[in-house]
């Protein structure tokens, strides 16, 4: 396996543990925390997509990235 490959998994891992955790009624889908697995993990998929010349999911997961960046500061502010 190359590295870039172990980070592209890793970054899937994180997408699919806050999705799995959100239908297990774990983390709201409104959750910091749930925002935040969705935002690193997309950063660190399209980073190895990055790595790997796949321009496509570059933007994918870019734009997954951004979505979650933009929720996760909504959700914090929302906080009391």
């Amino acid at each position: 396996m190359t590295v870039a490959e172990m980070i592209g998994s890793a970054g899937v891992a994180l997408l699919l543990l806050a999705f799995v955790l959100n239908l297990l009624g774990v983390l709201a889908r409104d959750s910091p925390t749930y925002h935040g697995l969705n935002a690193v993990g997309a950063g660190v998929a399209g980073y190895a997509s990055y790595l790997i010349g796949f321009v496509p999911f570059v933007v994918l997961e870019g734009t997954w990235c951004l979505a979650a960046v933009v929720a996760l500061l909504g959700a914090v502010a929302r906080r009391p």
